[in-house]
């Protein structure tokens, strides 16, 4: 009966989709203009959807439109994620204070606010000021197109639906009061701030703390322009962002079969509400893709269809800039341009805190932006009587990326994936690599930056700005002259941003790679120049992880031949680069300590002794099986960057330098001391596995984790905190997580390999909380299921029609 039930209803499934069996031109037109004319609205106002499970969980939606697509979606993300989710529309309506008291600190995923109370006063000012209505009624593709609105109002029924129909198990808000429906806007809200979080969403503290100087206070002290530009070029570094990536695309040259192939790790947060969760989406005849989406929103981020794979790696242009104003010696709210006064916009935010009676405080807007005081705590911005400080951010006038995404989702072709770039030009922080079943790749910095030209820069930086700019691509620009203003490219959707006619771009290289540096070494033989500070440095030293990726890639593109199981290989090979460069040194010159023994920083004679043996034979990987992985990357931290190498970085040789570490130095010794001290005292082997000592823990169960630390160079990264206490490093924090391997065979199948390194739902109840991620720890993979007969052939599978009530 079983059987015979599961087959009545994949046959009707089977008609639901008979349109996934058209030719894939009818199916992924890449022109979005001919899908503006369709009638997308659902007939009857009920929305619908058909979601099909396959192994590990991973939904196949099927709906007829773009509403419906959306509310399947939506239906689907919550049953994996709806206390994430519920978090995430809390913080965008402005409302932890009012649920969790206004010290606590968010967990960071929608913006920088060290505390609540901060991002409710941001977001209910966001709320409040109608920044998003007004996004959404501009015509696309200035605004979102209605299929992308349709999505989001999709989505919000969706999950609202699941609310309705469904009993939340999860302990992280069974039962809470702030699990609640949302609307369209909500949905909006959520992207309108992962668009902003390199901007706005950088400096909410000091946004919403900006309060023009008292008549009596005495002026602080202008910021110091080089500590400033120190702070900044560290602010700005994609390793302190807590997200980065890798990803390469091989041309046809290059491969077994004269196709092209796309390995994409993205390092992302393993909590929290900036996780990818995993699905397919399909509109039969309109649209079909697979892959990862951020968690609440209605479209693929990083994916493949048919016939493309696309990936995207945390890029280094800066989005957003300063205006330094002149202010009025009589009044520190009115700043002069050309001579003439205008007042500062007054905004007063009042939001609800628990167990407390409503807090109100002022920000200060100007034709700028907001008034910032700081961007972090290590970057002060002081306003004083005669000087404030606006933040140009412009993504906050963007809320394309859905519409990218969905030109995405229609390509055949990596110049159709750059064809989507250049109409909707939504991408706020992310480079994207791509390849084809053609042969083809691409890899490009297509991303809303604000139009800071070297040229403007210099001649309109203020002094900060003449320190700020060349150090870290921050511009400070003088925002008492009208010709200082940003102007526009002919080709820009928008004024004040550059048009796609600017963006480095690399198009049909033997291999394309990003690894978070700037774009100059994407392809190490074929080096990109000629770009805008802003987009980032030229001829400067790269991070161990580009220079091990640019290593690998190139030997791999050289060798030939290559096929989806190299990507996978290269995935977990593991190597750690600096120890390559380095641990044969160490291992040299501990050997060589006089009585095996070193001093600590704590002056304490430690015996090294065993450290030595354990160095040499260290494999250079971190496997979980690996010995000495652990006491080498904790020696490596230890090291100061300044006194790492003898022979220094040459633009000349930007891949093999700098090298040859410098054991002469004191800080070598020292640092080994400490290491083996912190070891032993922690009760950790210096020779134990690294899988002993870094890993996750999930329902109870010690799961071990390979892969290294962004120090280290290692591709597959990973960053954990570290507990001694706990055994070693334990719960991830950051590092590989949606990773996808995807190549063709001249069939009409993609062949994809996928891996979600902590799996679809964060509900500890759910069959789903750590079946991958337990695949991630053996490297194993997940068999990619995109065309019909793959998914209604799954053992796994279960269908669910899922409809509002």
């Amino acid at each position: 009966m079983r059987t015979g039930l599961r087959h009545a209803v994949v046959t009707a499934v089977a008609l639901v989709t008979a349109g996934t069996a058209l030719p894939a031109s009818a199916a992924q037109s890449p022109q979005s203009a001919q899908h503006e004319g369709r009638q997308d609205h659902p007939s009857h106002g009920s929305l619908s959807a058909t979601v099909r499970y396959t192994e590990y969980g991973i939904p196949h939606i099927v709906a007829k439109d773009y509403a419906n697509l959306g509310f399947g979606t939506g239906w689907a993300q919550a049953a994996d994620q709806v206390c994430t989710l519920a978090d995430g529309f809390v913080t965008v309506r402005g409302e932890r204070s009012r649920f969790f008291g206004p010290d606590a600190a968010p967990d960071f995923s929608l913006s920088s606010a060290a505390k609540n109370l901060s991002s409710d006063q941001y977001f209910r000012g966001v709320r409040e000021a109608g920044t998003v209505e007004r996004l959404l009624a501009e015509p696309a593709p200035r605004g979102p197109s209605r299929q992308s609105k349709d999505l989001m109002r999709g989505f919000a029924a969706g999950y609202n639906a699941w609310l309705k129909q469904n009993r939340i198990t999860d302990p992280a808000c069974r039962g809470a009061a702030w699990v609640r429906p949302v609307t369209a806007l909500d949905v909006a809200a959520q992207g309108f701030a992962l668009a902003v979080l390199g901007g706005q969403g950088r400096a909410v503290d000091g946004i919403t703390a900006a309060q023009p100087p008292a008549a009596t206070t005495t002026s602080p002290v202008r910021p110091d322009a080089e500590d400033t530009a120190r702070a900044a070029r560290e602010l700005f570094a994609t390793d302190s962002a807590g997200m980065g990536s890798n990803a390469v695309a091989f041309s046809g040259t290059t491969t077994a079969n004269g196709r092209g192939l796309l390995l994409g790790n993205p390092h992302y947060p393993w909590q929290g509400g900036r996780r990818f969760w995993q699905s397919q989406q399909t509109i039969p005849g309109e649209l079909n893709v697979s892959g990862g989406a951020l968690l609440g929103t209605s479209t693929v981020s990083i994916g493949h269809t048919a016939h493309v794979a696309w990936s995207h790696t945390v890029a280094t242009g800066v989005p957003l800039n300063l205006h330094q104003l002149t202010l009025d010696p009589t009044d520190p709210t009115v700043y002069l341009v050309d001579g003439r006064a205008e007042r500062m916009t007054r905004r007063a935010v009042t939001v609800a805190v628990k167990d407390g009676p409503p807090v109100t405080r002022t920000q200060w807007w100007t034709r700028y932006g907001p008034v910032v005081t700081s961007l972090g705590a290590s970057l002060p911005l002081p306003w004083t009587s005669t000087t404030a400080y606006a933040l140009n951010d412009p993504n906050a006038a963007n809320l394309r990326a859905s519409d990218t995404a969905l030109g995405f989702g229609r390509a055949r072709t990596a110049a159709d994936v750059l064809g989507s770039l250049r109409r909707t030009q939504g991408l706020p922080w992310v480079n994207t690599i791509a390849a084809d079943s053609g042969g083809h790749t691409l890899f490009t910095q297509s991303q809303v930056l604000p139009r800071i030209t070297d040229e403007l820069a210099q001649r309109c930086s203020t002094p900060l700005g003449r320190a700020t700019y060349p150090a870290s691509g921050v511009a400070v620009l003088d925002g008492s002259r009208g010709d200082c203003a940003l102007g526009r490219d002919p080709d820009a959707v928008r004024a004040g941003i550059f048009g796609p006619a600017k963006m480095p771009t690399l198009v049909d290289a033997p291999y394309a790679e990003n690894s978070n540096d700037s774009a100059w070494l994407a392809n190490a033989d074929r080096p990109l120049t000629g770009y805008e500070r802003v987009f980032g440095s030229i001829g400067t030293q790269r991070s161990l992880r580009t220079r091990g990726a640019i290593e690998d890639v190139t030997a791999m593109a050289e060798k030939g031949g290559l096929t989806v199981r190299d990507l996978q290989a290269q995935q977990f090979a593991n190597r750690a680069p600096a120890g390559d460069l380095a641990a044969a040194d160490a291992a040299k010159a501990c050997a060589a300590l006089p009585g095996g023994t070193a001093t600590g920083s704590n002056g304490t004679v430690v015996d090294i002794g065993e450290a030595c043996g354990v160095l040499a034979s260290w494999d250079r990987s971190v496997n979980t099986g690996s010995r000495g992985a652990l006491l080498f990357d904790r020696l490596w931290r230890k090291i100061p960057a300044s006194q790492l190498w003898k022979v220094p970085f040459s633009a000349a040789d930007p891949v093999r330098t700098p090298h040859t570490l410098n054991t002469d130095t004191p800080a070598f010794t020292t640092a080994l001391a400490d290491t083996v001290a912190e070891l032993r005292a922690a009760g950790i082997p210096l020779g134990s596995r690294l899988g002993e000592h870094q890993f996750v823990v999930r329902n109870g169960q010690r799961i071990p984790v390979s892969g290294g630390t962004e120090s280290l160079g290692v591709w597959n990264k990973i960053e954990s905190a570290w507990n001694p206490a706990g055994g070693g490093y334990t719960e991830v924090t950051t590092g590989s997580s949606y990773i996808q391997a995807v190549g063709w065979d001249g069939g009409r199948c993609p062949v994809a390999r996928t891996l979600l390194t902590y799996s679809q739902s964060s509900n500890p109840n759910s069959p789903h909380f750590s079946d991958q991620t337990r695949l991630f720890s053996g490297e194993r993979w997940v068999t990619s299921r995109f065309c019909e007969r793959d998914i209604l052939s799954s053992p796994a599978l279960r269908i669910v029609r899922v409809h509002e009530r």
